[in-house]
């Protein structure tokens, strides 16, 4: 089953099971990708989180049987998964412009949203630079903060703002980004940011307040480098790496540290270099 074609079944998986109680995970398993990893493709690809799709398909729906129906708001509110009249009505109000009670006179105007298609688009032969690599395990000292997918893009640069606002770059400068594989059903992932572990200036057991140390394993990886101002060069190759180099490379990726590899240098020069490291095998 072709990268396109598992999206396409999860989304299909959605669609049948849109009343019931859905969880990303299960959602992600029918893609048989990580749900953190299914979070982030899905929001690269369709500029919108999954809980956002889901929540719209199911306003839209609900929009068409309230006009269509005499039903009382609090049934049609909990069967779209709405715990109270009021809730609902709001996230109504919010996507159709108008509330419930004005959705069921004549002549009212509501919002759609259709189920997504994927379709595979031919774009222009874009070229893409990368390398696989076989890595050794190293170790990297950094400081953590925990984030939901649902606002890590928002959240995730206000955190390496307070890392050099707060200083923590004397202590180990931010070279990386490293998001670190949540727990099975967790709905919360560990960014991390820091620099490779330097043991003969800082002892395990001399570990600054707040930083701890990350043990990368050995592995596989795909190396994408990346040139261009902060941050919207590696926004756009993470992009780029979803859409057009996973589907066709031959590779999958596997569970582990999803790394970001920033240099030394002015990161808003259109000259700026950083990488992306993904930990990858062979599809069989």
């Amino acid at each position: 089953m072709d990268w396109i074609t598992r999206l396409q079944h999860s989304i299909d998986h959605i669609e049948k099971h849109l009343l019931d109680e859905l969880s990303i995970e299960e959602v992600a398993e029918t893609a048989f990708v990580s749900s953190f990893h299914y979070q982030r493709i899905f929001s690269l690809l369709t500029g919108m989180t999954i809980g956002e799709y889901i929540r719209k398909r199911r306003l839209a729906k609900a929009g068409q049987e309230i006009s269509a129906s005499d039903g009382k708001v609090i049934d049609i509110a909990l069967k779209y998964g709405y715990d109270s009249p009021e809730s609902f009505s709001k996230a109504f109000t919010r996507f159709h412009g108008i509330s419930p009670a004005a959705a069921r006179m004549a002549g009212s105007n509501l919002k759609s949203f259709s189920p997504l298609v994927l379709k595979i688009t031919i774009e222009g032969g874009l070229t893409m630079d990368y390398r696989i690599e076989n890595k050794q395990s190293f170790k990297v000292l950094v400081i953590s903060r925990i984030f939901s997918a649902e606002t890590s893009s928002a959240e995730i640069p206000k955190f390496w703002d307070e890392f050099f606002r707060k200083g923590f770059n004397k202590v180990s400068c931010g070279r990386f980004g490293i998001c670190c594989p949540p727990e099975k059903g967790g709905k919360e992932f560990r960014y991390s940011i820091g620099n490779y572990l330097n043991e003969s200036s800082v002892k395990p057991a001399e570990i600054p307040a707040g930083f701890e140390i990350l043990d990368i394993p050995a592995g596989t990886w795909a190396v994408f480098p990346c040139v261009g101002p902060m941050p919207d060069s590696i926004q756009s190759l993470w992009k780029q790496i979803y859409s057009q180099w996973l589907p066709t490379s031959g590779y999958e990726i596997v569970p582990g540290y999803d790394i970001e590899h920033y240099s030394a240098g002015n990161v808003a020069s259109p000259d700026y270099k950083s990488e992306i490291w993904l930990p990858v095998r062979k599809k069989l």
